[in-house]
């Protein structure tokens, strides 16, 4: 009974299961510790391709995973920051990092897998700090991708004696096509090509999975991982929907051939490893650095390739009278504020596009772009005024059905974005007139810093937004945190700028009261989005004195 192949089967499921846990726990673990500085990383690394992909597959080292580099750039390329070629080099370093990050968890450090689990376990127990506590999370993860893995090689152990599964699995040795697309499908389900080539090549290492098939399942898996980004940034601005489209063309294209060539020319002999294990890590390994370098030769031709497939669409102002406010369900209180909700997200999405079109202006000024935004920002007004009336009409059959708390507490929602809206179109935009108007600039390290803090209070919109789409509790709290965190950032910031008019720096006293405000109107827009959260962490009891509760 303990070698049946249905608990065999079952075993060898829970422990890829595990392995696939692992690797999103260190995932998210670097990103919600460290998310920030690397898309700032990310930001400052376009000076030229080599750097481009460098920072790329440092940020796929750290993260384990290149979909989640491709997410960090998503969150900033649509402000023109990036462009779609260096977008593009980010990408393929960050293919090119994840291949090293499999050849690093497989190699002798897994000894170190009690201490990592020990230390990772007191870290996260005894620290107060939520960065420290994602460090521990981190080594927690890394002790239990070296488990499951050990798991993996202690499960598939029994199909190495049975001639039934070494006879199914052969088959995938003469048939490497099927065993590619079975790969590429294993990949985007589970969402990580890491885990996949994780699992391929430790069965070929215990002898389960023959070393032709092995070869042509990694190669899936590559396919697979360039689907992953692909569906996720389906919705996401052109630009970079145009650079997970290039990656997937180079990705995915050159693993078809890959696996045609491998297979033509019999390769088990070729690559190099001593042994199926390493020659198949070997092979995921030689194929990112062979892609990467053919992608910086053809980058700007693949991005123009891109670009025909995804033509640019309508921007800022598109579809103005669109409305999600049904008046038919007033008298149904659950529907109405859904309908509500969902108008709330429509103009936290428009504000959205109106900070990425806004921080532009201060590097160059146009007056179309600021027309644009003030056009916005007073449909933003009228959809404000027109969710609240209607908030008001709203009633209930049901006479002991309360509707007020939860007409005003959405109705603040919508003025406090549309604080924000104002804070961008009229603040942000004037400021951004003035210094075109008096040709002056910022100083390198003070465009910086603004940059920097843009990018910061960009992320934390999106936050809201997702706060306000899911009403997830921890993500509200996460929200309202980040807001004494940038108070604390504006205060630093603002003492920078006063350190370099005392060294008398002429670009600096120039851009003086623009760099203060700017600031200021950023942390206001900031503040605008944090109350988003409130009325959700009072309702739970999560606020003590407008702070958060200790728990």
């Amino acid at each position: 009974m303990e070698n049946s192949p249905v608990l065999v089967v079952l075993n060898l499921a829970a422990a890829a299961a595990f392995l696939i846990w692992s690797v999103r726990l260190v995932r998210t673990g670097f990103e919600r510790a460290f998310g920030g500085h690397l898309r700032q990383w990310l930001r400052r690394s376009t000076s030229n391709r080599l750097a481009a992909a460098a920072t790329g597959a440092g940020a796929s080292i750290l993260l384990q995973s290149s979909t989640a580099v491709a997410m960090l750039l998503a969150g900033f390329m649509s402000s023109g920051a990036i462009s779609v070629a260096a977008g593009l080099a980010i990408i393929l370093g960050a293919d090119l990092g994840s291949a090293i990050v499999v050849q690093v968890l497989t190699s002798p450090i897994s000894v170190l897998m009690p201490l990592l689990l020990l230390a990772g376990v007191l870290i996260f127990l005894r620290s107060s700090r939520r960065s420290l506590r994602q460090v521990g999370r981190i080594l927690i993860g890394l002790a239990l991708i070296f488990m499951s893995l050990d798991l993996i090689r202690d499960t598939s152990f029994p199909l190495t004696q049975s001639d039934t599964a070494r006879a199914t699995l052969a088959y995938l040795s003469g048939d490497p096509l099927t065993a590619f697309l079975l790969a590429a499908v294993f990949a985007w389900l589970v969402h990580s090509s890491v885990a996949a080539v994780l699992l391929f090549a430790t069965l070929a290492a215990q002898g389960v999975l023959p070393l032709q098939a092995a070869f042509a399942m990694v190669l899936g898996a590559n396919l697979g991982g360039a689907f992953i980004a692909f569906f996720l940034t389906l919705q996401s601005d052109v630009d970079v929907r145009r650079v997970i489209l290039g990656n997937l063309l180079l990705r995915g294209g050159g693993a078809c051939a890959a696996v045609i060539s491998l297979y033509w020319l019999d390769a088990t002999a070729l690559i190099p490893g001593g042994s199926a294990q390493q020659q198949a890590l070997n092979v995921h390994l030689g194929f990112n650095g062979l892609l990467l370098l053919v992608g910086l030769v053809v980058l700007v031709p693949c991005a123009r390739l891109a670009g025909l497939f995804l033509p640019a669409t309508a921007g800022l102002g598109a579809d103005i009278t669109r409305s999600a406010l049904d008046p038919t369900v007033k008298n149904r209180p659950a529907l109405a504020f859904a309908c509500a909700q969902r108008e709330l997200v429509e103009m936290a999405n428009r504000i959205e596009a109106m900070l990425r079109e806004a921080m532009p202006l201060f590097d160059t000024f146009d007056e179309p772009a600021a027309e644009r935004l003030r056009v916005e920002q007073r449909e933003v007004s009228r959809m404000s005024l027109d969710l609240r009336v209607y908030l008001s009409g709203i009633r209930s059959t049901d006479p002991n059905e309360d509707t007020g708390t939860r007409a005003f507490d959405l109705a603040g929602v919508a003025v406090n974005l549309e604080a924000g809206a104002d804070s961008i179109a009229r603040k942000m935009v004037s400021l951004a007139r003035r210094k075109n108007a008096e040709k002056t600039h910022f100083s390198e390290d003070g465009w910086r810093e603004l940059s920097d803090f843009h990018d910061t209070v960009l992320r934390n919109v999106q936050h809201g937004i997702i706060v306000l789409m899911s009403e997830d509790i921890g993500a509200a709290r996460e929200l309202v945190g980040q807001k004494e965190k940038i108070r604390e950032i504006e205060e630093r910031l603002e003492r920078n700028h006063l350190t370099r008019l005392r060294q008398g720096l002429t670009e600096s006293i120039e851009t003086s009261a623009i760099h203060i405000d700017l600031l200021r109107a950023l942390k206001m827009l900031n503040t605008s989005f944090a109350m988003i959260a409130y009325p959700m962490l009072k309702e739970h009891g999560e606020l003590l004195e407008s702070r958060l509760a200790n728990s």
